[in-house]
């Protein structure tokens, strides 16, 4: 009995450590980081993947896009500038924002 007390211990443990690596590697998924490219790259890679996810800071990020085919039923476009390494606002191209519908006051 206390072999199987110290198998169901053991098991226990191993799907504790199971679970725990797979929220550490959700965590660990980063976007790219605006302030490591220049604003060429920056630019290619939203011209490349169309939409993406960036970092622009350590704590920041927003979802980025090449055209409205990109955004859902009813947003539209805003243009988008990110710091990079070599830019302050650097023009990467826009944001899908929800559409302003006029009051009825």
């Amino acid at each position: 009995m206390r072999s199987g007390s110290l198998l169901l211990r053991s098991a226990g443990v191993v799907a504790i450590l199971m679970i725990m690596s797979v929220g550490t590697d959700a965590l660990a998924q980063s976007h790219p980081l605006t302030l490591r490219m220049s604003c060429a790259q920056a630019q290619n890679l939203v011209a490349s993947q169309r939409a993406v996810v960036l970092n622009t800071g350590p704590l920041t990020y927003d979802r980025y896009v090449g055209s409205y085919g990109f955004c859902m039923a009813g947003e539209t476009l805003d243009p988008a500038w990110v710091p990079t390494a070599d830019t302050a606002q650097c023009p990467i191209g826009y944001r899908c924002t929800p559409r302003s519908t006029p009051s009825r006051n």
